[in-house]
């Protein structure tokens, strides 16, 4: 009798199939969410908050709820979001007319209100430029120029990280496409190096290369979708803008004092087994040598960028012409025939649609909070709580930093977080009774902070891109996290009692 062939992974191979994880243990994010939405939908109306508001401020602690958990991919999420707001909305009695309904065509338009925002237009863009930079290698080369000339000694090379990290935020205006780019490059360092993958030159290395751009996010306006958020509810909310020479006058600092403090904590948190790295250099300069000679892609696409960021730089003291359309001219520059840095075909698969999906859904919800004065209700209790009413600037800015830092431990996303949070910022800062509060300025501060994802791995896909190259334990991205975040939240109130105060912002 012919013997019957063991199906690998069955039983009758003596491996037990691996157990699927249940539903409701797979779906449990999803389940929370939707507890908290229908619970904060049937609890009382409070007096001065309209039945809109309070539906609106249920389909805020379910967004929470699926962002912090990541139950739901980000843009199902936005749709799920966007969905819940045309129905509930909809089916909710006019704020301004409470005798009829919102009707769900008006709900609609409120969830897709965000994508009539002008930051959008910014976050298209940038990725299509970050997806210019990878696609031509022009990232790799410039990364790869500014190792070449730092030196084989270890703290040099990390100078060099720090630096590459700085240079590529101001060309590179999404930090995942950045840390995509450095990561590959910094692997073939440590290969090049001979030392241990899993060493402590590796992991601190790998670190510094992360760190620096999430600190880099917070002093350069056009580094991370983020900022554009804020800019976002500032611009609709405050009618006021800041320019790209006002954010980066008042971060850079900031960012330049944190590199610093990064430099000290990686080399002396994560000692390196070896000091010198020999043929470190000649192996940088034979990845360059194996790119050739700049092809006329780059150049293009350098001088698009050079141009840009000079653009960027001048708005408002040369120029009237805002960030979001010179980006926007920019990228349109790009797919001209005759200039022809890539195609539509060659661009499209290379853009993550999600990321534009959420931010525009993202600022729906901010947005509709501040109508429907859903944020204004949570603003009047973090006030009355924290006895903010009466409150020195500094203290304010304090205990929301704190706050924000808290918050984000349960995020994966800054832009999830600033589009939950900033426009109960706004709202809080509005109802501060103290007078000569800069609302517009301490909502820029606050937003610095929303870039602190110095602490967990899952904080930032950044974070989690160069985790996924085992070069590092998450422990030690938390301890050194711990003492950046520390000295992020000092520097915070110290610019804050100083520079910024002379500024005008505090």
């Amino acid at each position: 009798m012919a013997s019957i062939e063991a199906i690998p992974g069955s039983a009758a191979a003596g491996v037990p199939p691996a157990a699927k994880p249940g539903w409701l243990r797979s779906n449990w994010g999803v389940l929370l969410a939707v507890a908290a939405l229908v619970t904060v939908i049937l609890l009382p109306t409070p007096e001065g908050l309209s039945i809109a508001g309070q539906r609106m401020l249920a389909i805020l602690a379910f967004a929470v709820i699926v962002w912090m958990t990541e139950a739901l991919d980000y843009a199902v999420s936005a749709v799920v979001i966007a969905a819940l707001m045309a129905f509930l909305l909809g089916l909710s009695p006019n704020p301004a007319n409470p005798t009829v309904l919102l009707g769900t065509s008006a709900g609609l338009g409120l969830a897709f209100s965000g994508f009539a925002n002008t930051a959008l237009a910014l976050v298209a863009s940038a990725l299509f430029l970050a997806a210019a930079m990878t696609a031509t290698g022009l990232d790799k080369r410039i990364a790869l120029g500014i190792l070449a000339r730092v030196g084989v000694e270890v703290h040099h090379v990390v100078v060099g990280a720090i630096l590459v990290g700085f240079v590529m935020a101001f060309l590179v205006p999404s930090t995942t496409a950045r840390v995509a780019c450095l990561v590959p490059i910094t692997l073939g360092i440590i290969a090049a190096f001979g030392v241990n993958k899993k060493g402590a030159f590796a992991g601190m290395l790998m670190i510094t290369t992360v760190q620096t751009a999430s600190i880099w996010n917070v002093g350069i306006k056009t580094a991370s979708a983020q900022n554009m958020v804020a800019i976002g509810f500032i611009e609709k909310t405050l009618q006021k803008s800041i320019t790209w020479l006002e954010w980066f006058i008042a971060a850079a600092p900031f960012g330049i004092l944190m590199s610093i403090a990064l430099y000290f904590v990686m080399t002396r948190m994560m000692r390196s087994e070896v000091r010198q790295l020999p043929g470190g250099r000649e192996q940088i300069r034979k990845s360059l040598a194996e790119l050739g000679p700049m092809k006329a892609s780059e150049k293009k696409l350098l001088a698009i960028s050079l141009t840009l960021l000079g653009f960027w730089s001048t708005e408002g003291v040369l120029h009237s012409f805002d960030t979001s359309s010179t980006t926007l001219a920019a990228v349109a520059l790009m797919f001209l025939p005759g200039i022809g840095i890539m195609t539509w075909k060659e661009a499209q698969p290379k853009i993550p649609w999600g990321t534009v999906v959420l931010f525009g859904i993202g600022i729906s919800v901010g947005t509709a909070l501040l109508q429907t004065k859903g944020a204004a209700f949570l603003a009047s209790l973090a006030v009355a709580e924290f006895g903010l009413k009466y409150a020195t600037s500094l203290f304010v800015l304090a205990v929301l930093s704190l706050f924000l830092t808290l918050i984000h431990l349960g995020f994966a996303s800054a832009t999830a977080l600033a589009s939950a949070m900033i426009p109960i910022v706004i709202a809080v800062l509005q109802g501060i009774a103290t007078p000569g509060i800069n609302v517009v300025g301490m909502t820029m501060l606050l937003q610095f902070v929303v870039s602190f994802g110095f602490i967990l791995v899952v904080n930032a896909p950044q974070n989690m891109l160069a985790y996924g190259t085992e070069t590092f334990d998450a422990k030690d991205f938390v301890r050194t996290g711990l003492v950046l975040t520390v000295i992020a939240l000092a520097l915070i109130m110290l610019l804050g009692a100083t520079y910024w105060r002379w500024l005008g912002y505090v």
